[in-house]
């Protein structure tokens, strides 16, 4: 079969064309015949850094699939042959990815892809939607009538949380740095804040009176993580998938602040866990054939011979939404 792969870490550029053999099924998986897939910062990461959860070279990348059930096995009852799934489900040490024309997976990641999205859109949701909803739903247990802070609303993540808080009652406000990305988190239901224009101190006294929000989502990490602590109310949530830096807890002490931090690839990294991501992925079909789950996609899909432009476009920060790569079909 065809894929794309990679034999070294680096820049886009070491993409290689390949034929490869089909990948041979283990028991609870299936054979899915790829027909998208999207790029996650973790993908190009795994690509130029070599991290040590990254496939071992010659290595296929992407976790993040939607396709057609090509073979089940024996012990696969959830699924059978020509079923359209979608999941995050590889492109991690230890399993194949997504940038092939059949990747072979366990069962359980997977769900049915949502009948009113293509292929292309429903690749664009799954490890997105997992981190969002880890956060939110598993973590915090967003609810009704509750404030909810995400920051970078027209990313990757943050266009997704903002979809699962509102469909979850909650009221929702996102930071944005300019008037098109706030027209886009209008449009999925959040109150724009431009963090160009004001401090964190301004929107908190504007949004909240003062007393901060009830839950904020961190997808930006670094130096933002102190500003999420400032956001939030006391005895407040802040959740983040993006830490990587050292901070002074103090200021998350002194407010008692509950900070969960969000890494939805422990199931694919430990084995243990992959069950709740097919649930959780169920529950995104449910909401997107409801309406209240749909897609930011960055411009048309990039062919499979593309995929290091489609990483450079990631990787570039100028992308909103999702980057998709279509595989076949």
């Amino acid at each position: 079969m065809k894929a794309m792969i990679i034999r070294e870490s680096g820049e886009p550029t070491v993409f290689q064309v390949a034929d490869i053999a089909v990948p041979e099924m283990a028991p609870g998986q299936v054979l899915v015949r790829v027909a998208a897939t999207s790029v996650n910062p973790v993908d190009w990461k795994i690509r130029k850094h070599n991290p040590p959860l990254a496939p071992d070279f010659p290595a296929v990348l992407h976790g993040d699939v939607a396709g057609v059930v090509e073979a089940a096995g024996a012990d696969v009852g959830d699924f059978a042959v020509g079923d359209e799934v979608y999941g995050c489900a590889g492109g991690v040490k230890g399993t194949g990815g997504a940038l092939a024309e059949l990747m072979a997976c366990d069962a359980e990641y997977l769900a049915p892809k949502p009948a009113n999205l293509s292929f292309m859109e429903a690749a664009a949701l799954p490890l997105v939607c997992l981190t969002a909803w880890e956060g939110l739903v598993d973590g915090a247990n967003v609810g009704w009538g509750q404030t909810v802070l995400v920051h970078a609303g027209a990313g990757g993540v943050g266009h997704v949380a903002i979809q699962i808080a509102v469909a979850r009652g909650a009221k929702v406000f996102a930071t944005v740095s300019g008037p098109e990305k706030a027209a886009v988190v209008r449009d999925f239901g959040a109150i724009p804040i431009n963090y160009r224009e004001a401090s964190v101190e301004d929107y908190v006294a504007e949004h909240t009176g003062g007393a901060g929000f009830d839950i904020v989502y961190d997808t930006v990490g670094g130096d933002n993580i102190p500003k999420c602590w400032a956001a939030a109310k006391l005895r407040g949530t802040v959740i983040s998938c993006q830490t990587n830096s050292t901070q002074d807890l103090t200021p998350l002490h002194l407010k008692g602040l509950q900070h969960i931090g969000v890494l939805m690839l422990i199931p694919l990294l430990h084995g243990v866990g992959g069950a709740r991501h097919g649930q959780i992925m169920r529950e995104i079909t449910a909401l997107a054939e409801a309406g209240q789950m749909r897609p930011l996609l960055d411009g048309e899909p990039f062919a499979l011979e593309d995929v290091a432009a489609a990483h450079a476009r990631l990787e570039s920060g100028q992308a909103m939404g999702k980057v998709v790569v279509k595989v076949s079909g």
